[in-house]
C-alpha cells in the first residue's frame, strides 16, 4: 500500500511505457553477419516521416477575437453586478439614516 510507484507514460498507439528508461552502461558495436546483397533495380524512396500532432493549443487570430471578447462581456458583466451591488448598498444606508432620523424626532416630541 505505501510502496512508490513508477508512474506510466500511455502513447497514442496503445502502448504503455514508463517513464523512467533504464540506461545500458555496456557499449554495443554494430556488427554485420552477412555481406549485403547489390541489386541492379532501382527502389522507392522510403516516405517522409508524418509528424505527430501537437497537444500545443494553437490560436489563430479568429480564435484571438473570440478569447477577447468572450473576457470582455464577462468582465463588463461582473463589473454591472458590483456595481448594482454598490447602488442598492448605497440606497439602503441612504433609507436607513432616515427612518433613524425619524425615530429618533418622534422620540423627542413625546
Amino acid at each position: 500500500m505505501f510502496q512508490p510507484r513508477i508512474p506510466v507514460n500511455p502513447l497514442p498507439t496503445g502502448l504503455v511505457t514508463p517513464l523512467v528508461q533504464p540506461t545500458v552502461t555496456a557499449d554495443i558495436e554494430p556488427h554485420q553477419t552477412a555481406a549485403p546483397v547489390a541489386c541492379n533495380h532501382h527502389h522507392a524512396p522510403a516516405p517522409a516521416p508524418v509528424p505527430a500532432p501537437s497537444s500545443a493549443l494553437r490560436l489563430t487570430s479568429a480564435g484571438l477575437a473570440v478569447v477577447v471578447g468572450a473576457v470582455l462581456v464577462v468582465g463588463t458583466v461582473l463589473v454591472s453586478m458590483l456595481l448594482a451591488v454598490a447602488v442598492s448598498a448605497a440606497s439602503v444606508a441612504v433609507c436607513a439614516v432616515v427612518l433613524r432620523s425619524l425615530l429618533n424626532g418622534q422620540r423627542r416630541q413625546r
